[in-house]
């Protein structure tokens, strides 16, 4: 009976929202191509861009993996809050002056931008490539994300397999046909749930278990004060001058994500960008809801070992709530995996509808035809080693944020000096792109204490500069700031 309506509700609401991304270009028909497709027409508000950005913050990793790392090592896992909330003021000035730029020259994504300032296609193809190996593991982390979610609240109705697939069918059914607009719709439905079950259970779950948070506090300051504290438990040594290198890592790293990035070209105006930048770091607060409640599962159900630890939160929620309320949690948990799912999948297909694909002559006519059929491509290549070999790209993705950091000189650096060179650029995403794997695939990371993709990023504009400056500067070199700047405000 449980599982007859945890699944019905979930049904539905997936039904809903399918319906809801498809209504989103109700009308539209092929208006705007690509630009349409891929950024929704550079005409999204500003409750639009709040709702499409927040769900970089919120995906399934909210309700897995932040109570499974609260449950695990405690104290650590609130460098997401951190980096978070200082990328969103780092991208108070790079928003506007991404925006600006690519509105400027009619550009759709980060691989077309490094294309067009180096004046280097094959370079951008390039990216696409390096972009595309660091966004796959994403995808089929969402999808592992939701499998785990639904066969939960099915209460193992639903088998993990048939959950990927479902994940997988959703996500694809609304992207291809309403791209980053219908992600956007969605995502209202996504925050309304979010908002509401998370604040609920805020509330529900240290009343029920420990008569109030006092209770829980005692506890937890008596029982389990390692959690409290660097470098947190069993976590490997994850202490302070690695909490502050990784939020500051990350916070550089996610403005320039190519699924920001995608938020930043969608809006209507500079304006809407900056207002976000200043309302987005509030919704982190959030974000706190799942690390306490993962760290007071320790006391309802110890001993949770391995994946089974990711599953602390909804360990609590199927011990103690009816199988109605289950299944809206499960739903607003598992949009939290199909929207940025959606919009990793629309990432990669336009960056090689336009940077790949788009770049053969013969091909570059129907650049948005390529990138829906890349999105079922990449999407299905996630959802087929997710059940063929799942630690492929598990394994891929312990440098995909290090390793977009290694972008990071030669999008931003590139931008505001014009005296950087393809060359200088590209021999230091090389010499940085290496070291992370190096580090990291030998386990030296951190190394020192220090977040090996920073020390990685300090090697890359080493050699950047290095390169640039061992030959003449360019005859229109110039800074690009000032035309930047004005280009955001205007």
């Amino acid at each position: 009976m449980n599982a007859a309506v945890a699944t019905s509700i979930f049904g539905a609401f997936m039904v809903a929202t399918v319906a809801l991304g498809l209504l989103a270009v109700r009308g539209r028909g092929s208006q705007g191509g690509l630009t349409e497709w891929s950024v929704g027409g550079r005409s999204l508000g500003p409750v639009f861009i709040w709702v499409l950005m927040a769900g970089e913050s919120y995906t399934s990793f909210s309700y897995l993996g932040a109570a499974g790392w609260g449950y695990n090592f405690g104290a650590p896992v609130l460098y997401v809050l951190a980096y978070l909330s200082c990328g969103y003021a780092v991208g108070y000035v790079v928003g506007p002056l991404l925006w600006a730029y690519a509105r400027r020259h009619d550009l759709v994504g980060i691989t077309d931008m490094i294309a067009h300032r180096y004046a280097s296609p094959r370079l951008g193809a390039l990216v696409a490539v390096l972009a595309t190996v660091c966004l796959l593991p994403y995808i089929q982390l969402q999808i592992t994300g939701m499998g785990v979610v639904v066969s939960t609240i099915s209460y193992g109705a639903i088998s993990l397999n048939w959950a990927y697939f479902l994940g997988f069918a959703v996500t694809t059914g609304f992207v291809v046909v309403s791209g980053l607009r219908g992600s956007a719709w969605v995502s209202v439905l996504k925050d309304v749930l979010v908002i509401a079950t998370l604040g609920f259970l805020a509330c529900y779950v240290p009343f029920h278990y420990f008569g109030g948070y006092g209770e829980l506090f005692r506890r937890l300051t008596e029982e389990k004060a390692q959690w409290l504290t660097f470098p947190g438990h069993a976590s490997g040594g994850l202490g302070e001058s690695w909490f502050i290198t990784t939020s500051l890592l990350n916070s550089l790293t996610v403005v320039i994500f190519p699924t920001t990035v995608a938020g930043y070209l969608s809006a209507r105006d500079a304006d809407a960008l900056r207002r976000n930048a200043i309302a987005l770091p509030f919704y982190q607060v959030l974000l706190f809801v799942p690390i306490l409640l993962g760290m007071a599962a320790l006391f309802v159900v110890p001993g949770l070992t391995g994946a089974g630890s990711n599953l602390a939160l909804f360990e609590l929620i199927t011990d103690s709530l009816p199988a109605w309320a289950v299944g809206i949690i499960g739903v607003a948990a598992a949009l939290s995996s199909i929207v940025p799912m959606a919009v990793f999948m629309l990432v990669i297909g336009t960056m090689w509808g336009r940077s790949v694909l788009g770049a053969v002559p013969r091909l570059a006519g129907r650049q948005k035809l390529w990138s829906q059929v890349v999105v079922v491509a990449a999407g299905s290549l996630a959802l087929l080693l997710t059940y063929t070999l799942p630690n492929t790209l598990v394994r891929l993705s312990l440098i995909s944020y290090e390793g977009m950091a290694q972008l990071v000189p030669m999008l931003l650096l590139g931008l505001l000096w014009r005296r950087l060179t393809l060359a200088g650029a590209l021999s230091g995403l090389l010499a940085g792109g290496a070291v992370v794997c190096w580090l990291v695939f030998t386990d030296r990371d951190p190394l020192w204490g220090v977040n090996a993709g920073l020390l990685a990023l300090a090697l890359n504009v080493a050699v950047a500069l290095a390169v640039t400056y061992a030959r003449p500067a360019p005859a229109d070199a110039r800074p690009d700031e000032e035309v930047l700047a004005q280009e955001a405000v205007a």
